[in-house]
């Protein structure tokens, strides 16, 4: 297994400052790199306490790119909904070059109405828009004098600049929430995937990334894909502490997204089945099951290696858990001291796991 460490800021200025934010991301995004972590990622939201002090994850990206020298740069997922795919294309490479080649592109729906209604985007184009984005970035990216006439978006002829560093272009993963559909094309395409485990079921999520493994294979790529788990993880010597932590954050992070998603209770989409009713899920959240269903990971590191130990179980050894240490309000110090003890107590234990999931596809 893999190790990388996610930033989804839920947080307000009430209770941290997004300077004061940005600048401990970023020192744990240097200590990231010093420790080994695979990866730092990083999410698109706008407009509330719920992911809105990342409104661009290039930007802040663009600032990790600067610190570090190896560690790679993730975005989690970037919105196709809400831009057009010269400009998604041309800012993503530019962050390629920067960083050296150091970039992996993830790119999602959004599923957020406020947000749509704040673009002025239907949400029934979502799907639409999100397939054109990702062929025309691809496109953009690989070829000359692209030419691209899509149902909502029509350009070209254009040649992308700045070419990006990586040839053809930048690896890209599917952000998927609950389709296995989605997460099946992402692997016809020959993608990689991102889930978030705290919005489905265990059954459900072994559904979508079989469906994605089989469909990769099924069509021919090499290899069986990279998948990302986002996790929070809360970590530490003194147990008590820790879980304390962690009933605070995760009442503030699922307060936060109760107010998101509020705006679903009014709203019907063909194209989102099911997520009216988030807003009833988020009220229903219980920390004490989400820690015994392993949708969050909390305790000593005795106690989070067994719950990765339970993960890799579930999913695979060749999944990579992309892991949140500063949530919210979190002081900094507890965060930090979260990072290291996961890199000098729990990684070496799936150290080796990487390896041997190559050798068994070879």
């Amino acid at each position: 297994m893999e190790f990388g460490v996610n930033f989804f800021p839920v947080v307000d200025p009430v209770k941290k400052s997004a300077s004061t934010y940005y600048d401990e991301s970023l020192q744990l995004v240097e200590l990231a790199e010093a420790l080994d972590y695979e990866h730092v990622q990083t999410v698109e939201h706008y407009g509330s306490p719920y992911g809105g002090y990342s409104p661009d994850p290039t930007v802040f990206l663009t600032a990790a790119a600067a610190r570090t020298s190896r560690i790679r740069l993730v975005t989690g997922a970037v919105i196709a909904s809400f831009a057009h795919p010269v400009q998604v294309a041309a800012r993503l490479a530019l962050l390629d070059n920067l960083s050296h080649g150091r970039l992996d592109v993830g790119f999602g729906r959004g599923f957020l109405p406020d947000e749509f209604e704040l673009f002025g985007v239907p949400m029934q184009e979502s799907r639409t828009r999100f397939t054109e984005v990702v062929e025309a970035c691809v496109a953009l990216w690989s070829g000359q004098e692209v030419r691209f006439e899509g149902q909502v978006h029509r350009f070209g002829p254009v040649t992308g600049f700045p070419r990006p560093y990586q040839r053809p272009h930048p690896p890209v993963f599917v952000a998927s929430a609950t389709s296995a559909e989605s997460c099946a094309l992402a692997g016809e395409q020959g993608h990689h995937l991102q889930v978030v485990p705290s919005v489905t079921s265990r059954e459900q999520l072994v559904g979508m990334i079989d469906a994605y493994r089989r469909a990769r294979q099924a069509a021919g790529h090499q290899g069986p894909g990279r998948v990302q788990i986002k996790y929070t993880c809360y970590l530490g010597e003194d147990r008590d502490t820790v879980l304390e932590d962690a009933r605070a954050c995760e009442h503030n992070y699922v307060e936060q997204m109760a107010a998101a998603v509020a705006s679903w209770a009014g709203a019907r989409s063909a194209q989102y089945p099911g997520y009216e009713k988030f807003a009833d899920k988020a009220r229903g959240y219980s920390f004490d099951t989400a820690l015994a269903d392993h949708k969050v990971l909390a305790g000593t590191p005795d106690e989070v290696s067994a719950q990765v130990d339970t993960i890799r179980g579930w999913y695979g050894p060749d999944v990579c858990l992309s892991l949140q240490f500063n949530p919210g309000h979190l002081p900094y110090e507890r965060a930090e001291r979260a990072m290291e003890l996961f890199a000098q107590h729990v990684a070496p234990a799936f150290a080796g796991d990487g390896v041997a999931a190559a050798a068994a596809a070879a």
